[in-house]
């Protein structure tokens, strides 16, 4: 048995933030990052709306990019004191997935971290709190997926936290909120997203329900992202549509190693995070290769380069094809091929090949590896890791 689990209600298309005058409680707690969507205006109409649904607001501000433990916990304390009983995180991934966490500690304040990084082990929600999250960036789709990354500074090691119970009630994606994002942020989040839409057609938990998703992500991503890097209003629409098809995809399809092996490194090193669309850019088209070793994989990845209008004459020329497509959109996007060149050498080749031993046998251990289509051992992810650091070929 199989189980497929979106928001109750998604509101989209331009405009679609004011659907929040729908929401039904009295207290609303808005969880947001910095201060982007407070100057864009967002923030005003969010409160403006939620008032006018009736409801009183209190804002927590200041969810830092890769959210920490400490954050959620600060978080689900003010929510107990509060006791609101709608959540309303907007931003990117990070509030989205910080107000996920915080939900779990408000409604159950004994709970551990330790407990809730167990896969599938959330205790039953809703008992305080209905969740609505509204996304600013057109990637992570953490508004419809039971994920959240959670990091933990003292370790150095970010957690994807997952259980259906954090799926979000309601999602407003509104195309206009995607509109304040920088180049770079576009860049990043968009190959996230093609991530994401990849990694779910070739889980070993695809279906019937994730395919067509998945796939009809991966063609829109692969159309308007390029445009939408370059600003056009109606790319960057199509593109905050994409990514969450992408993010419906994967959250019932689960993910592959480039999410383990991206998780692993973000934190790890002293030089600076790997910010966490172009790792992922940056591991896709060598995990791709490692993945093709095994023949259900290879066939998937072809099936992708066909529905795309790649060429090739037959799977092993299509899966190269699309490695080389998903190459070409990281230079026109400016994203490194590989680890050492990320932002000007700030991971020191001695520090990462120090701790590539640790890293490997956590990436191995992470949540995604299980639905990988491909096996992997330590030793085999040591090399993976070394491929993607020095950008050399991958075969074995």
């Amino acid at each position: 048995m199989a189980r497929f689990t979106i928001p109750r209600d998604i509101y989209h298309g331009r405009g679609s933030l004011e659907s929040l005058k729908t929401l039904e409680g009295s207290k609303t707690i808005v969880v947001t990052g910095g201060s982007s969507m407070r100057r864009a205006g967002f923030l005003e109409k969010v409160v403006k709306y939620l008032n006018e649904a009736g409801m009183q607001v209190l804002l927590f501000e200041g969810v830092e990019p890769d959210p920490s433990v400490e954050t959620v916990q600060k978080g689900a304390e003010v929510m107990r004191n509060y006791q609101p009983d709608w959540i309303v995180a907007i931003g990117g991934g990070s509030p989205i997935d910080a107000a996920k966490a915080m939900w779990a500690f408000y409604e159950y304040p004994d709970i551990s971290f330790e407990q809730l990084c167990i896969p599938f082990n959330f205790p039953k929600l809703r008992t305080k709190a209905k969740f609505c999250a509204i996304p600013s960036t057109s990637g992570t789709a953490s508004e419809v997926t039971a994920f959240s990354v959670i990091t933990d500074y003292q370790k150095g090691i970010k957690y994807p936290l997952a259980d259906f119970n954090i799926t979000p009630d309601v999602a407003i994606v509104d195309p206009q909120i995607a509109e304040t994002m920088p180049k770079k942020l576009t860049a990043f989040t968009g190959m996230d997203a093609l991530t994401h839409a990849i990694e779910a057609y070739v889980s070993t938990l695809n279906c019937d329900y994730t395919d067509p998703l998945a796939l009809h992500a991966i063609k829109m991503i692969n159309e308007y992202l390029v445009d939408s890097y370059n600003g056009d209003t109606i790319a960057r629409e199509k593109m905050h549509d994409a990514q969450c098809l992408a993010g419906m995809a994967f959250s019932n399809a689960l993910l592959g190693i480039v999410h383990s092996m991206a998780h692993k490194t973000g934190a790890a090193f002293s030089g600076g995070h790997i910010v966490h669309g172009c790792a992922n850019a940056m591991y896709l088209p060598k995990v791709i290769k490692y993945n093709s070793k095994d023949p259900i994989a290879l066939e998937r990845y072809a099936q992708i380069a066909s529905f795309i209008g790649l060429k090739g004459r037959n799977d092993e020329k299509l899966m190269e094809s699309l490695i080389d497509r998903i190459r070409e959109l990281n230079v026109i996007l400016d994203i490194p091929m590989c680890i050492k060149d990320y932002e000007n050498g700030i991971i020191d080749e001695k520090e990462f090949l120090n701790k590539l031993d640790t890293v490997s046998e956590l990436a191995v251990s992470d949540a995604c590896t299980g639905s990988n289509p491909r096996s992997i051992d330590k030793n085999q992810m040591k090399k993976l890791l070394l491929a993607c650091y020095y950008d050399t070929e991958v075969d074995f």
